[in-house]
């Protein structure tokens, strides 16, 4: 049988080349693999070991001392009926949702105040980002003489009495603990967030503003119809980011109360150190490992629901 002829000027077909192991290694597999050996085998050493351990763990009884014991789901079992499990839950929720209302725009405001600023702008983003360079423990202790102690002597009682409203029990009331975590981890952290905002706000199309200057635009109308349109893939990236960290919220709760008062701010971090390290050498290792596991799996499912929810409006 006669083959077509090519076209002029057409290129010739490439020939398949069977791929054998004696293939790979003359294409540079084989030196490949071994400059990338030293990484799989810390990475693997470092992050998947302990998650397969940590798995592990979850269907077993342990106290690391002892052989461990096969139970199954019985780790879950117990974290779910476990009447703090709610109340952790709960604490946890209440904060992610407060941190979410209050100390999610303030940032983007600060940030947009500063873009607006012509002069000392440098200073004012050192300024901003100062506390997160602070140690948590020390930001706690200056925090703790700002609340005071239960006898209402503190910097912000103090501050109150001047204006003639009471002192306030701050951290040590189960109504305003919560509150008061979140006003604390706004200040910690609030910093990073206005840097990310900051370097996204330079990639704005200035002829943005200027159209809406000649508009008769005022600062929040910019604000609205030119900045948060054209930030909304930061947005979405940070307010996930800052979902999952507020979940994850340790630090507050255990430097400055310790869960208390009557659990008011024991959270799902810090039930899971509990169960780990708050008993004897008999501590519940397992269901630390459980709840760590729920944990992951939810905010896996949050994040997944929360990208394709988004996807849309973040592209167009």
């Amino acid at each position: 049988m006669s083959t077509a002829p090519q076209p002029a000027g057409a290129a010739p077909k490439r020939k398949r080349v069977r791929r054998t192991p004696a293939t790979w290694v003359k294409r540079g597999g084989l030196s490949k693999f071994l400059f990338l050996l030293p990484l799989l085998l810390v990475f693997g050493l470092f992050s998947w070991y302990p998650i397969v351990r940590l798995v592990m763990m979850s269907l077993q009884f342990t106290n690391l001392v002892q052989p461990a014991k096969w139970i199954g789901l019985a780790n879950f079992s117990e974290v779910i009926h476990d009447p703090l499990f709610l109340i952790a839950v709960k604490n946890t929720a209440e904060f992610a949702g407060l941190a979410l209302v209050f100390g999610y725009p303030i940032p983007l405001i600060i940030s947009v105040l500063i873009s607006e600023v012509r002069k000392r702008r440098g200073l004012y983003s050192a300024l901003a980002y100062l506390p997160v360079v602070i140690p948590p423990v020390v930001g706690v202790l200056l925090w703790k003489t700002f609340y005071g102690d239960s006898g209402g002597i503190g910097v912000f009682n103090t501050i109150l009495g001047w204006v003639g409203i009471h002192p306030q029990e701050w951290i040590q009331s189960t109504s305003q603990a919560i509150p008061s975590l979140v006003l604390y981890s706004t200040w910690a952290n609030a910093g990073s967030t206005v840097i990310i905002y900051l370097a996204a706000l330079t990639g704005v199309n200035r002829e943005l503003y200027e159209a809406a200057s000649v508009d008769g635009a005022g600062l929040w109308k910019k604000l609205w119809h030119v900045t948060l349109p054209q930030l909304r893939t930061i947005l979405l990236i940070t307010m996930i980011l800052q979902i999952i960290g507020t979940a994850q919220v340790f630090i507050e709760p255990w430097l400055f109360t310790q869960g208390g008062p009557a659990n008011a701010t024991l959270t799902v971090l810090l039930l899971i150190y509990d169960y780990a390290f708050g008993n004897s050498i008999g501590a519940a290792y397992g269901e630390a490992a459980a709840l760590s596991l729920m944990l992951v799996a939810f905010l896996a499912v949050f994040s997944l629901i929360y990208l394709r929810a988004t996807r849309a409006w973040s592209t167009s």
